[in-house]
C-alpha cells in the first residue's frame, strides 16, 4: 500500500481531470445551479409584485422537463402508435419523430431575456418609429379579469411591427406567449425567441403527428395559465381589411379550456380583443404586391431592407428623420368561454369574405370555435382605431379629390354621425389629423397637390385602398357628399384631368 507508483504525466493529468469533472458535477455543478435558481426565483417573486398577472409557473418550467411531458403524454403516445402503424416503422422511430416536433415547439422562457431586454427594446422601437396611441373600450372590465383565468389577447394582424408594439404595450399586464411560423426559425434569432416565450409552428403542416404534438402542448399552457397573444387570421393581412379567421390554434385552446364548468378546479379562458392600426405600415408595398400577385410569398429582399435602415439611419443623423406617423392599439371588451359557450353563437357578427366556407361540423368543439372565431373578429373589427392615414385614404378614394379644409370638415362629419369614430391624434383639433394625413400621403408619393387639393396618384391607388380597408367595416356606406363651394368644383375639374 505505500509502494512509489510510477506514472506519465499525460496519464496523471488525465486522472486528475476526470476527478474534477466528477466533483463539479457531482458536488460543484448542483450547488451553483440551486443557488443561481434561488436568486432567479427572488427575482421573478419581486416582479410578479409588479405584474398585473403574475408569471405563471408553467412558464418557468425547465424546457427540458416540458418537452418529456409533451413526449409521454397519453394523446401523443396514442399519436404515435396512429403514425407508426400508418407510416410501416418502428415505434421507437415515430417517438423520435415526436421528440423533434416537441424540441422544435417548446420554448426556454427567459424573464431576463423577456423583462431585461425585450420590453426595453419593444418600447425604444416603437416610440423611435411611431406616435403610439394606447385605447380601452371598456377599461374597467379589463381590471375585473378573473386572476385565475388563462389569458388569451386576440389581435389582428396587419405587421411584424404588431409584435413589438404589443409585447410593449402589454408589459405591466403579463409575459405573452406567441405562436410564431417558421420565417424566425433560423440562428441566432430563433434563440432569442424562444427565451421570449415564443413557441414555433408550422402553419402548413398537415402532419397528423406534428398537430397532436401542437395541441398538447396548447393544452398544457392553457390550463397551466400561460398568458398568450394570437393572431386568428394566420397571417399578415394582404389587402388591409380583416381575413377570415384560421380555426387551428383557437380550436386547441377550446378543447383545452373548460368551456362548460365540468371540472369545478378548472380553468375559464378569458379572450381579449387587441385592435390594431397604423397610418404608415413598413411592409405595405410588399403586402399588397402579394395580393396583385394572389399568393402570400413576400419578395422582400435583405438587401434592400438593409438599405431602407441605413437611409433612415441617416435622416435621423442629420436631424430630418420624421416618425412614421401614428400606431394605435385598442383593447376590446373580453369574452369568457364559459359566457359564450352558455349563450352560444354571438349576435351581429362581421361579416367576412366567404373563401369557400366548409359544411357546418358534427364536432360541438368546432362549431364552437367557428362561433368563437367570428365573434372575436366582430369585436376586434369594431374596436380597430381610426388613424389619420386611413380615414383620409377611405375619404379621398370615397369623395375624390378635396383639400385639407374638407378633409378636416368631413372627419368631423364621420364622428357626429358615427360616435364609435374617434380619431386618434395628439390634439383636440382634427386640424392636426388633416395635417398628419397631408403630410405622409405627400411624403409618400399617394396624392399629389394641385390647386390646394389633395389628387390620388393612380399608380398608388391600391395602397390607398389597403388603408382605407382597415376602417371600412366601420364607416358608412353612403356618399357624405363634398362641402357646397369652390372645393366642390375644383375637385371636378381636377379628377376630370387626373382621369384623362
Amino acid at each position: 500500500m505505500t509502494r512509489t507508483v510510477e506514472l506519465p504525466l499525460w496519464l496523471l493529468v488525465l486522472i486528475l481531470l476526470f476527478a474534477a469533472v466528477t466533483f463539479a458535477s457531482h458536488f460543484l455543478f448542483p450547488s451553483v445551479r440551486w443557488f443561481f435558481r434561488r436568486r432567479f426565483e427572488r427575482a421573478v417573486a419581486r416582479l410578479n409584485l409588479r405584474l398585473e398577472r403574475p408569471i405563471e409557473p408553467f412558464k418557468l418550467t425547465r424546457r427540458y422537463d416540458m418537452i418529456q411531458r409533451l413526449i409521454y403524454d397519453p394523446e401523443v403516445a396514442r399519436a404515435i402508435s396512429r403514425h407508426a402503424a400508418a407510416e410501416g416503422i418502428p415505434e421507437n422511430v415515430a417517438f423520435e419523430q415526436a421528440r423533434r416536433y416537441a424540441r422544435e415547439i417548446v420554448p426556454s422562457f427567459s424573464a431576463f431575456a423577456y423583462f431585461g431586454f425585450a420590453i426595453r427594446a419593444a418600447r425604444l422601437l416603437s416610440n423611435a418609429i411611431y406616435r403610439v396611441r394606447l385605447g380601452y373600450q371598456d377599461k374597467a372590465a379589463l381590471r375585473q379579469l378573473d386572476p385565475n383565468a388563462t389569458l388569451i389577447f386576440v389581435m389582428n394582424h396587419r405587421s411584424n411591427m404588431d409584435y413589438v408594439l404589443v409585447t410593449y404595450l402589454a408589459a405591466r399586464r403579463s409575459a405573452l406567449s406567441y405562436a410564431v411560423g417558421e420565417w424566425a426559425r433560423v440562428w441566432p434569432l430563433s434563440r432569442l425567441i424562444r427565451a421570449m416565450g415564443a413557441y414555433f409552428i408550422r402553419r402548413k403542416s398537415r402532419n397528423d403527428l406534428y398537430r397532436r404534438v401542437l395541441a398538447a402542448y396548447m393544452r398544457l399552457a392553457t390550463q397551466g395559465g400561460a398568458t398568450q397573444a394570437m393572431f386568428p387570421e394566420g397571417g399578415l393581412s394582404l389587402d388591409g381589411a380583416l381575413a377570415e379567421p384560421k380555426l387551428g390554434l383557437l380550436k386547441y385552446i377550446v378543447e383545452a379550456g373548460d368551456a362548460y364548468a365540468e371540472d369545478p378546479q378548472g380553468r375559464d379562458v378569458l379572450f381579449v380583443p387587441v385592435a390594431i392600426n397604423y397610418d404608415w405600415v413598413l411592409e405595405d408595398t410588399i403586402l399588397t404586391s402579394a395580393a396583385r400577385a394572389g399568393e402570400r410569398r413576400f419578395k422582400a429582399r435583405i438587401g434592400v431592407i438593409m438599405a431602407r435602415i441605413l437611409h433612415q439611419l441617416w435622416l435621423w443623423m442629420t436631424g430630418r428623420y420624421h416618425r412614421f406617423g401614428y400606431a394605435a392599439v385598442n383593447f376590446g371588451r373580453p369574452l369568457s368561454l364559459r359566457e359564450f359557450a352558455k349563450r352560444g353563437a354571438g349576435n351581429g357578427a362581421l361579416q367576412l369574405p366567404d373563401h369557400g366556407a366548409e359544411a357546418p361540423s358534427c364536432d360541438p368543439a368546432a362549431d364552437l370555435t367557428t362561433d368563437l372565431a367570428t365573434e372575436l373578429l366582430f369585436r376586434i373589427g369594431q374596436a380597430v382605431p381610426v388613424l389619420p392615414v386611413p380615414l383620409a385614404a377611405w375619404l379621398l378614394l370615397r369623395h375624390g379629390p378635396m383639400g385639407v379644409d374638407a378633409l378636416e370638415h368631413h372627419m368631423a362629419m364621420l364622428q357626429k354621425q358615427l360616435p364609435r369614430v374617434v380619431v386618434h391624434h395628439n390634439s383636440a383639433s382634427l386640424r392636426t389629423a388633416a395635417e398628419e394625413a397631408r403630410r405622409i400621403l405627400l411624403r409618400r408619393g399617394l396624392v399629389v397637390q394641385q390647386g390646394g387639393l389633395l389628387v390620388v396618384v393612380p399608380a398608388k391607388q391600391d395602397l390607398l385602398q389597403y388603408y382605407a380597408n382597415s376602417l371600412a367595416h366601420l364607416l358608412p356606406e353612403g356618399p357624405l357628399g363634398l362641402p357646397e363651394g369652390g372645393d366642390a368644383a375644383r375637385a371636378l375639374d381636377i379628377s376630370a384631368s387626373a382621369r384623362s
